[in-house]
């Protein structure tokens, strides 16, 4: 499966997977504490900061900050036709802080390093006899599979540019869907045999 990890070292390279992780929960869990828009403008402030200090390794999130843009655009829009703009404004600083850190968590984390942190956390839950080995592993596929969905759109996007100069858009929803239930159908199968069920 395609992979959105930047192989471009960075300094957020070198931050082990537990903290990023903790840091990307309670920064999620804060700006929806917070409602005041100045205190939220100045979070989202920080995490573009953040975010824009990756420098070249950002080049490999950009068709999820382009998701993100979009997203952007229809909350704001929506609001505003709700004349809710105030509500708008502090949803949009909310999803932007906690996107941008997600996109940083992708881009300059292994998924065998998030994996790790994930089966430690789980580890008291195996006294109470659950498989926390196989729960890991079904986070970790599911964080895999959104990165790879991403990956195999681009690759399209890429290819229907260069056939014909313009952007895929929604065509590319059938063989997008077609390529993600092969792989789907090939980590099943590789899965079936590896773990016996």
């Amino acid at each position: 499966m395609g992979s959105l990890y930047s192989e471009h070292r960075t300094w957020l390279h070198a931050v082990p997977a537990g903290w990023k992780l903790l840091f990307l929960l309670l920064l999620s869990t804060g700006v929806f504490w917070l409602s005041n828009p100045a205190w939220l403008a100045a979070v989202c402030l920080l995490c573009c900061g953040l975010f824009a200090s990756l420098g070249r390794a950002v080049a490999s999130g950009r068709r999820l900050l382009l998701s993100l843009l979009l997203a952007v655009v229809l909350v704001l829009g929506f609001h505003a036709l709700m004349q809710q703009t105030m509500v708008g404004l502090v949803s949009v600083l909310r999803l932007t802080s906690a996107t941008l850190m997600s996109i940083a968590l992708t881009l300059t984390t292994r998924s065998a390093d998030l994996q790790d942190v994930i089966e430690r956390m789980l580890q008291p839950l195996q006294h109470l006899g659950v498989r926390t080995s196989r729960f890991a592993l079904q986070l970790a596929l599911m964080l895999r599979f959104v990165e790879h969905f991403f990956v195999v759109w681009k690759r399209l996007d890429d290819s229907h540019r260069l056939r014909t100069g313009k952007a895929g858009g929604l065509r590319l929803l059938a063989p997008l869907t077609i390529q993600m239930l092969q792989a789907a159908k090939r980590v099943a199968d590789t899965l079936a045999v590896r773990l016996g069920d």
